[in-house]
């Protein structure tokens, strides 16, 4: 049997499919890990891309034919 260790409190955890919440060793580190992503406390480092990042839906040009009435 494979054990690995919590991604959050480093306890042993089983990987087996009876461990629920693997890699997790339960469902507060589960949430507790969740929370650090959408905090923007974990991220995936990479190169961004300027055109990407600077990317503004309302940026973007408008069609004269938009402001014209019928």
């Amino acid at each position: 049997m494979t054990i690995v260790p919590c991604p959050t409190c480093k306890k042993d955890v089983p990987w087996t499919k009876l461990s629920e919440f693997r890699p997790f060793c339960c469902k507060r580190c589960k949430l507790i890990d969740l929370g650090e992503w959408a905090s923007e406390a974990h991220a995936i480092p990479g190169a961004t891309d300027p055109q990407l990042a600077s990317f503004d839906e309302f940026d973007l040009p408008l069609d004269n034919d938009f402001f014209q009435q019928d």
